[in-house]
């Protein structure tokens, strides 16, 4: 408990830091309502498509607006590099409030349905460049390392809301008025949004070359190489797919579930989705006590479980009460699950094909969406939707159950952190914001060092391409040869140089026997941006937009 209170008055200071930076508070008020938007507007054309199309119509919608995002994804930073970012997000947001705002006339009008669908995949379509362009546009706002981890922080928290806030919102429309009103809604939602970007103040940047899409192409294809050569990664995420497949199903099951089997109509739509959402806000909470852990196939296998299970139940007993409840338990192990998963592949890969791994789980998790929505409608129609919950619950427990074996190798070969290294990056600010699965990555890519009294650890004017963290021993920070301060253990240097891509402003040199942790410049950069591990895609970020930061009041011993 005293480690969760730690992390929720981390979390206040966050806030509290990134909402005294102008820009930076309305950069996160417009993806507030960009996100809380989007999950509203989810549920809205989810309940029209049931009432002009049912069932079959949900899992079509739910597919056709999957499959160009996913196909669309990877390019959608290239915008960003490209173009000004605050015109990408601007272009986004007007995009969507002018789709939005037709798809609304057109069910205020009767108009085809074929035309709402047109527009609503037209929006998925739009919405694609928003997250990553307000990521990578994040640094250039940031006035220090601390305040730009916890941008990253505050905006993963806002995400994690709106999945509740957002379904909510549409359920109490829905209560009231029609689908046309809450697309009214979001139109409305991503106009503030759109406010909220205008008013930005961005410095400028230099552009870099953009990336070539033949280089994107060749990373995923390393990506399934790595995976394919690893059985017990295969098998890791496999059953991740299925759970997603799962997941993909259940979008429409939840609106059969409203209209047919609990009598709630619209509104129940949102509410169910929301109960997923508190679940998911709750089992944020309890993964964090998995940060360290040695052994994650087990967290991993109960949150597939969590799924499975409660599903076989709800189509048992399918109550508004008892369908809350166990939805609730099904973002639980969501959340669970997500950390496992994606911690056991950040422990079990390489670090040179680690990103592009993950390329490939983000586009089998949009595609195995889009299936599961796909061939939802049929298992409805053919079984009915209490035997398709409690088919489609028990594919999962029995694939847990026939995988167990081999999804528990990888355990062997993923190595945890210890529990030292996990303190010591969380008592640096630069670090403290970022969330337990984060400093778990990091914590494995610190390098030991034993440095002798009278060495010299870094040389003003030379490249940085290490940060240092001091654990033992008391060194000297010289400028020009003249010395200006002194660090003790617990003391840390050398982001200077990595962030604003300049020489070392500073000579530190070892006073007393010290003991360091280095992390290298290409994992600290990562880490500080909020991107995946990606050694080039961080160095574009930072060296592209922390340029024309203005100086931080940063120690002089920051190097």
């Amino acid at each position: 408990m005293r480690g969760l209170g730690k992390r929720v008055a981390e979390s206040k200071a966050a806030f509290a830091s990134v909402f005294a930076n102008q820009s930076l508070r309305r950069l996160e008020l417009a993806w507030a309502c960009s996100i809380v938007g989007h999950w509203a507007y989810l549920i809205g054309v989810s309940v029209y498509a049931y009432d002009v199309g049912g069932k079959g119509a949900v899992g079509l919608v739910f597919a056709l607006r999957l499959i160009p995002a996913a196909l669309l994804a990877p390019f959608a930073g290239l915008l960003a590099d490209r173009y000004p970012r605050q015109l990408v997000l601007l272009g986004s947001t007007l995009a969507r409030v002018a789709l939005m705002v037709a798809a609304a006339a057109c069910v205020f009008l009767d108009a085809p349905p074929a035309a709402v669908y047109a527009l609503a995949v037209a929006a998925a379509i739009a919405t694609v460049p928003f997250r990553s362009t307000q990521a990578a546009l994040t640094p250039s706002l940031a006035r220090t390392p601390s305040e730009l981890t916890a941008a990253n922080a505050v905006a993963s928290t806002i995400e994690s809301l709106a999945i509740f806030v957002g379904p909510m919102l549409a359920g109490l429309v829905l209560s009231l008025a029609s689908t046309g009103v809450v697309f009214t809604l979001n139109a409305a939602l991503v106009a503030v949004a759109a406010m909220f970007v205008v008013r930005l103040r961005v410095p400028p940047a230099e552009r870099k070359p953009e990336l070539e899409a033949g280089t994107i192409v060749a990373e995923a294809a390393a990506g399934f190489q790595a995976i394919g050569r690893d059985s017990s990664l295969r098998v890791l995420i496999g059953l991740f797919s299925a759970q997603t497949f799962v997941a993909g199903a259940l979008q429409v099951y939840i609106v059969v579930l409203a209209f047919e089997s609990l009598g709630q109509g619209d509104s129940g739509v949102g509410f169910l989705n929301s109960a997923m959402g508190v679940g998911a806000l709750l089992g944020g909470v309890v993964a964090l006590s998995l940060t360290g852990s040695s052994r994650l196939s087990l967290p991993f296998a109960v949150g597939v479980l969590g799924w499975g299970v409660p599903l076989i139940l709800l189509g048992s007993h399918p109550e508004m009460a008892v369908a809350l409840a166990l939805l609730g338990i099904v973002g639980v192990g969501n959340s669970i699950m997500d950390v496992a998963a994606f911690t056991l592949v950040q422990r079990a890969v390489a670090d040179e094909v680690l990103a592009r791994v993950f390329g490939v789980i983000q586009m089998l998790w949009w595609l195995a969406l889009a299936f599961g929505a796909l061939v939802a409608p049929a298992l409805v129609g053919w079984l009915g939707i209490r035997t398709a919950l409690v088919a489609t619950g028990s594919a999962l427990v029995v694939l847990v159950a026939l995988l167990w074996r081999p999804l528990r190798a990888i355990d062997a070969r993923a190595v945890a952190p210890e529990a030292t290294e996990l303190r010591i990056l969380a008592s640096v600010p630069i670090f403290a914001p970022l969330p337990g699965m984060s400093l778990e990555h990091l914590a494995g890519r610190l390098v030991p060092l034993r440095v002798d009294s009278g060495t010299v650890i870094v040389r003003q004017g030379d490249e940085g391409d290490r940060f240092y963290m001091l654990v033992e021993g008391k060194v000297e920070v010289s400028e020009d040869g003249k010395p200006i301060s002194s660090l003790d253990a617990g003391g840390y240097f050398g982001e200077i140089a990595l962030l604003r891509d300049l020489p070392r402003t500073a000579t530190v040199t070892a006073s007393t026997p010290v003991v360091l942790y280095a992390l290298d410049r290409d994992d600290f950069l990562a880490a500080v941006t909020g991107h995946a591990p990606s050694a080039q895609a961080a160095e574009d970020v930072v060296s592209a937009r922390l340029a024309g930061l203005p100086t931080p009041e940063m120690p002089l011993s920051s190097a």
